[in-house]
């Protein structure tokens, strides 16, 4: 008689009060005819190895045989109502074991991480969104924040866009350095077509994650198993992809390319002004499988993206019914960025036995950006009657000159190193090693001239009729010219298990990590841990803690002095984290809920104080501030229609930083209040036809406030104690309409031609669909009589309808 190993999987899901049971080989194929005695009852498992039985009322056991293999017994208790039961041959030439383990799905990544939230890969594709799939679905999260719909970028928790970080087939990914605005922003290197699985933690993620402050995104792309091509064609964008497989198997690749021009998009601004946004990129996922134990893979990616804009005119009207306002402006020049990025990476895995794994890492990164302008303007500030509307009072006339030629070059090179050991299905060790080489070249000069009625700002205040003898003085001037080849190292070890505790299931991920740059020559420790228990209760209820040391590594924005050169003595930043949180999963009008609450607290010291220029930020250069965030997120997911998921979120956060002991204000990303929803939805006589909405309200931020710069021409960082203004509440809503002509199950259309699609889908999307005027920051405009400095907003885009056809062949 053979012996087996047999692993049992238990998953509350769902569902009717029932026991799914599947039966497995040791390949993973199904084990039909199996035979089933449970509560006085006899069954089989069909084809599939699949039986479904429904739950005694009362503790029985459950037993399962088949000939030519031992039997397997389990004592299964009335609660949870739904249970997942696995039973998995594993090896004819071992005594049985018997493990219970949380039940992970097959094909999928195994994710170790507590703090980590899943997304759909599916619904990163229908979402409605201009800044990407992924990251557009995140900024409807209850942590995740933003204020710009055309940027890809997003904050967590009161952290700033750099403090979050980005992986993709755990190979840390950069962005763009130079972007100022939204406006500027081209594809995300995200590609929804090609991911496989998207994993998001807010705080409190594990030791094998880098150096962040704030949030870790996680993407696995896919491989095909069969040849495949499907594309996306819309008046903003079109995208292409195909992918294969080998007969064996042992051999995948997949290929996508994309195109997007947002000049339709940019044309809803309240503004004369012509655009040419161009943005193009390709990826490449490419594995080879020699056997069983050993596989490479190759990831490529090129995106050029380029950005010209020739302004015109422009009016903008705002302030009060008492006092309206209207900025009227007229230009000359033009501005010309241009952004390349490339990325290689070959991976070498190995796998000698079930319990070992490694994989090495050779990765090469190179960003080139180049951010041309030179743009003057002629000003006008009125006032008007509401009454008859006609012009009263001209409180400011003037003009500016913003000019800039900003060159940035990138390149990372290196390799890491990781292994896992897996002793039992429950246990993991894990180890890693990363070298990198760094090359940053930056060319800037930029500076800007302020003229308030015939004076250059800021200057010395002067009565009128007095003659003003000072000179010429630019609002602001950032040169320099750096080049350093730093090298950093690091590495990670982490151990996390699965166990019971009496009837109460546990987990626990503890590990470290440490880092060293030698350009500040600085070395920091990063101890993380994370304990969740699920009680046995009959409420299904998981409570989580995590937390740890966190640090913001510096990179060339948080280096690169207010003077434009390289400060060699920056220093981390730091925070404490710790997160309590609780999943509490329900069944609603006989539909799955699952409610997320989480808590934190973040102390935080070494901070680097910063303001924003539209969605750019720009640092002091010391660190010399401290501050403390706190907040409470909470999200209800589930089946708010049979079928698809949807979600509501809300969380309520603040942000304080304390800059040289002055007293604690808000940071520039002080998020406080705030709600989102994704929503599903299709008409039940007609599901062909099916609606997703996304919608979005956040208070205001603080960067709102003016910026002031010193007589030398550096930004005042501490200006945010004499002003406290914060941007109006964000507010949008996004729809996205669709008819399913053709997919894999219920529609289909006759002819020869058509069945050559598996999927054809056409349709509509409304941007903005309620025409909200978002201010993303303000144009300062001063009166160099009265020395008050006028908010004027800088708008997002309006209302937009887009029309796209998604096929797949």
């Amino acid at each position: 008689m053979k012996k087996i190993k047999i692993l049992v999987f238990l998953l509350p899901i769902f569902a009717s009060s029932q026991i799914s049971l599947k039966v497995l080989d040791e390949a993973g194929r199904p084990v039909s005819k199996a035979n089933v005695s449970y509560n006085n009852l006899n069954f089989s498992t069909d084809q599939n190895g699949f039986l479904s039985i429904p739950v005694a009322d009362s503790e029985q056991i459950l037993r399962v045989e088949k000939a030519n293999f031992s039997g397997f017994s389990k004592t299964v208790k009335p609660n949870p109502k739904v249970q997942n039961i696995t039973v998995l041959f594993l090896d004819a030439n071992r005594e049985v074991a018997i493990q219970e383990v949380v039940f992970q799905k097959k094909g999928k990544p195994k994710i170790t991480d507590l703090t980590s939230v899943e997304i759909s890969a599916k619904e990163a594709q229908q979402v409605a969104s201009l800044s990407g799939g992924v990251e557009g679905l995140l900024k409807t999260l209850p942590s995740v924040n933003s204020n710009a719909e055309l940027s890809s970028q997003y904050m967590v928790r009161g952290g700033n866009y750099d403090e979050n970080l980005i992986y993709i087939n755990d190979i840390e990914i950069y962005r763009p350095f130079l972007i100022r605005n939204s406006l500027q922003e081209g594809l995300s290197i995200i590609n929804p077509d090609m991911v496989q699985s998207i994993n998001f933690s807010a705080g409190g993620f594990e030791a094998k994650y880098g150096d962040k402050m704030s949030s870790s995104l996680n993407i696995y792309y896919r491989q095909p198993t069969k040849f495949e091509i499907s594309g996306e064609a819309s008046l903003i964008g079109a995208r292409l992809s195909t992918g294969f497989a080998s007969k064996n198997q042992k051999l995948s690749a997949l290929f996508s390319g994309r195109y997007r021009n947002t000049n339709l998009v940019l044309n809803t601004l309240n503004e004369e002004t012509d655009f040419n946004p161009q943005y193009t990129d390709f990826q490449s996922y490419i594995n080879y499988k020699f056997n069983d134990k050993w596989a490479v893979s190759f990831i490529g990616y090129w995106s050029k993206n380029d950005y010209e804009m020739l302004p015109k005119a422009k009016d903008v009207e705002f302030g009060t019914l008492q006092t309206p306002l209207k900025l009227t402006v007229f230009y000359d020049g033009k501005e010309d960025d241009q952004y390349k990025n490339m990325m290689g990476t070959a991976s070498l895995h190995f796998k000698p036995n079930k319990k070992w794994s490694f994989s090495l890492d050779n990765f090469a990164y190179q960003n080139r950006e180049r951010e041309y302008y030179s743009v003057a303007s002629g000003y006008l500030l009125q006032t008007f009657d509401p009454v008859t509307g006609a012009p009263v009072t001209s409180y400011d006339v003037g003009g500016q000159i913003d000019h800039a030629r900003n060159d940035l070059q990138v390149k990372t090179y290196g390799s890491q190193l990781k292994g896992k050991f897996s002793p039992t299905v429950n246990t993991d060790f894990e180890a890693g090693f990363k070298f990198e080489k760094e090359n940053l070249k930056d060319l800037t000069n930029e500076w800007q001239l302020v003229d308030s009625l015939g004076y250059s700002s800021p200057r010395d205040y002067a009565n009128p009729g007095t003659l003003d003898t000072s000179d010429l003085r630019l609002k602001y001037h950032i040169s320099g010219q750096n080049n350093i080849q730093p090298t950093r190292l690091s590495g990670y070890a982490q151990y996390s298990t699965k166990f019971y505790w009496n009837e109460n299931r546990v987990f626990v991920n503890a590990g470290v990590r440490a880092s060293h740059w030698d350009f500040n020559d600085e070395t920091i420790i990063s101890p993380r841990a994370q304990v969740a228990v699920k009680p046995d209760w009959e409420l299904d209820m998981l409570f989580k803690l995590s937390g740890g040391i966190y640090y913001q590594a510096p990179f060339y924005k948080e280096i690169k002095d207010v003077d434009g050169s390289f400060n060699p003595n920056i220093k981390s930043q730091r925070s404490l984290q710790l997160i309590f949180g609780n999943d509490f999963e329900f069944k609603m009008a006989d539909r799955p809920f699952k409610l997320t609450t989480e808590a934190y607290y973040k102390k935080m010291d070494h901070l680097i104080p910063y303001y924003l220029d539209n969605i750019r930020i720009r640092y002091s250069g010391k660190n010399n501030a401290e501050g403390y965030a706190y907040g409470l997120d909470t999200r209800l997911f589930g089946e708010f229609v049979p079928g698809v998921d949807s979600w509501i979120s809300a969380s309520y956060a603040r942000v304080f930083e304390n800059i040289n002991d002055k007293g604690y204000i808000p940071r520039p990303t002080d998020p406080r209040f705030r709600f989102s929803m994704f929503f599903q939805d299709y008409m039940p006589k007609f599901p062909s036809m099916r609606v997703n909405l996304t919608l979005m309200y956040s208070s205001g931020l603080p960067s709102g406030t003016p910026v002031t710069f010193k007589a030398d021409g550096t930004p005042d960082f501490e200006a945010p104690y004499r002003y406290q203004k914060t941007l109006p509440s964000y507010k949008r809503v996004d729809i996205g309409l669709s008819k399913v002509f053709i997919d894999q199950k219920d529609h289909k259309i006759n002819g020869a031609f058509w069945e050559n699609f598996k999927e054809l889908t056409l349709g509509v999307q409304i941007f903005n669909a309620f025409n909200i005027n978002n201010t993303v920051a303000n144009q300062w405009v001063n009166d160099v009589n009265s020395g008050y400095i006028y908010p004027v907003p800088v708008r997002l885009t309006g209302r937009f309808f887009n029309v796209k056809l998604d096929f797949k062949l």
